[in-house]
């Protein structure tokens, strides 16, 4: 298997092709996007230069975009894809089509090949494309339509974000008392305290090994960025 390193937003994303494009209906190179807000995905698909400005005929017979937007503005580039017309039309293909696939498991799992795709759209071409998001990733599961990939993600985002902050704070607070991380952390995972964060994300320090708090926390996801981007999403949906 040949290894290909994709540099997405600063980070490497090791991807194991183990399929290759002749193995799946698509006969030309899909166009995959990874942006970090609703604005920059808007701007690189509608933008000046951008993927649909070229006129209504396309070349891509496949986009998937894996950012974590919100769900209105992938349904909408859905529907401007699906609008345009292929250049080169193929066997059963007469227009582009679209796939929201925001993916979970961190720059670690990025790393290792081993992220979750979260897939909305029609469910025909997400079986066409599961071989080529297996290349990437190790899991993918349909959410079901146009959209439905970025609710999935905000709702994961947001479960997950409530567990780390829980185990952050009841980490602290049993250091703070005499307890430490590592005995805390073995009573959690042995007991209904368990989750991601704390059997496979710990965020202290010498806990665990090949996480960023290991690393000076080196590699993780910045909480800053995610307070911004769960407050501009959810301030968004429910306006």
């Amino acid at each position: 298997m040949a290894m290909m390193k994709m540099k997405i937003n600063g980070y490497r994303l090791r991807a194991l092709l183990s399929t290759s494009l002749s193995s799946s209906p698509f006969h030309s190179v899909p166009s995959r996007t990874f942006s970090s807000s609703s604005f920059e995905v808007l701007n690189v698909y509608n933008g000046p230069g951008g993927l649909l400005q070229g006129g209504d005929l396309l070349t891509p017979q496949l986009f998937i975009d894996s950012s974590t937007i919100d769900p209105q503005t992938s349904r909408k580039l859905a529907v401007s894809v699906s609008n345009c017309i292929l250049k080169e039309k193929k066997e059963n293909w007469e227009n582009p089509v679209m796939l929201d696939a925001p993916v979970s498991g961190g720059v670690v799992a990025a790393e290792a090949g081993s992220l979750t795709f979260m897939v909305g759209g029609s469910e025909d071409v997400y079986l066409a494309a599961k071989s080529l998001l297996l290349s990437m990733g190790k899991n993918t599961i349909f959410c079901g339509g146009r959209g439905n990939g970025s609710v999935a993600k905000i709702c994961n985002n947001l479960a997950m974000a409530i567990s780390m902050l829980g185990l952050s704070e009841a980490l602290a607070l049993g250091q703070s008392l005499g307890i430490t991380a590592s005995t805390l952390t073995k009573i959690f995972n042995s007991s209904s305290a368990r989750c991601w964060s704390s059997d496979s994300y710990n965020p202290v320090p010498g806990v665990m090994q090949g996480v960023p708090s290991s690393r000076n926390y080196s590699g993780g996801f910045a909480s800053k960025l995610m307070v911004i981007r769960f407050l501009c999403l959810y301030l968004y949906l429910y306006r």
